[in-house]
């Protein structure tokens, strides 16, 4: 072989192995695939994400504050904060016997668990669970008794994404020299839905004087303008010691009027299941609420109607005066 043949033969082995090396597919021509595909371009934000996004928070920062400034119960369960709630009531009229009843309610995270463990004190927690218009499902349509027990209860609490709300509770319930345990349990479930927030509760639960029950609540928050939103509520009640649902459909109106007033309007129906599905009575109230002092002392005046078929729905007067203490992490 000449020295010019090798010299060939050299170069084009070094050509066919640089283009191996810088083109791999070649090798195996199956195999060979081209450059990857660019990604999707993902879509923009514009105006209108930014205007709903905007229209959210604020939403549900007036809802928050709705609740907290009216002392709703849903302030109560769903705060993971350390917060107790005094209130001192007088009702007159339908049903009212005029005479003062203090109530008192404290949910208080201890310093261990990353705040997942709460001790909690309540008076008569068994009569929160009713959807009797004259009894304390909320305070609104608040009927006081005579206090007839106390509770304490430990909970532990799990809250997911700020949708979910899970807690589980067991504690004694106190009642002159009569002490009983009890248990309840309960998940929240709270999602945006357009211009809706859609909350979603469960709560199973068993006392001594009411046996073993469940409450589900709905709720369905929309802004109607800056100072006003509107909420419907569903509520149904099954106790097994009476094997019937009671119901309870609230179709209310928040309106802010400044930082230190607030009205409320709400008309309600109250339904039985058995022997058959029948209203037992309507309510119709207007609520004011003033805050006294500070972030932490209410009073509130609310004149109701009651239309009980009882009494063949004929209107009912009640005059129910509340002075509200709460004391949380605010000033």
């Amino acid at each position: 072989m000449t020295l010019q043949s090798t010299v060939l033969t050299g170069i084009l082995s070094l050509l066919s192995l640089g283009a191996l090396t810088m083109f791999p597919g070649l090798a195996f021509g199956d195999d060979f695939v081209g450059p990857p595909a660019p990604p999707p371009i993902p879509d923009r934000r514009n105006k209108l994400d930014n205007s709903r996004d905007y229209l959210s928070d604020e939403f549900v920062d007036f809802v928050s504050y709705v609740d907290r400034f009216f002392g709703s119960d849903r302030n109560y369960q769903d705060a993971n904060d350390s917060v107790m709630q005094l209130d001192i009531m007088r009702v007159s009229g339908y049903g009212g016997n005029r005479s003062f009843v203090l109530s008192a309610r404290a949910n208080v995270h201890l310093p261990i668990a990353e705040r997942k463990l709460h001790l909690l004190l309540e008076t008569d927690p068994d009569k929160n669970a009713t959807v009797n218009p004259r009894q304390t499902l909320s305070p609104p349509l608040a009927q006081p008794s005579s206090l007839q027990s106390y509770a304490a209860a430990l909970r532990i609490e799990e809250v997911a994404a700020e949708k979910w709300h899970f807690n589980l509770d067991g504690g004694l319930k106190f009642a002159g020299l009569n002490t009983a345990p009890f248990a309840r349990t309960g998940a929240v479930l709270a999602v945006p839905l357009d211009l809706w927030r859609v909350r979603f509760s469960e709560t199973a639960y068993w006392f001594n004087t009411t046996g073993v029950g469940e409450t589900t609540e709905l709720d369905l928050d929309r802004p109607i303008s800056e100072p006003v939103s509107f909420r419907s509520t569903s509520v149904s009640v099954w106790l097994d010691r009476t094997q019937y649902f009671d119901m309870r459909q609230d179709l209310t109106v928040f309106h802010k009027l400044d930082e230190r007033t607030a009205l409320m309007y709400q008309a309600s129906a109250f339904a039985v299941s058995r022997p058959n599905t029948v209203v037992t009575e309507y309510v119709v109230l207007m609520l004011y609420r003033y805050r006294l002092h500070r972030e932490w002392m209410f009073f509130e005046v609310s004149p109701q109607l009651h239309f009980p078929r009882a009494l063949n729905f004929h209107n009912n007067a009640m005059l129910s005066l509340r002075l509200e203490m709460l004391f949380d992490g605010t000033q």
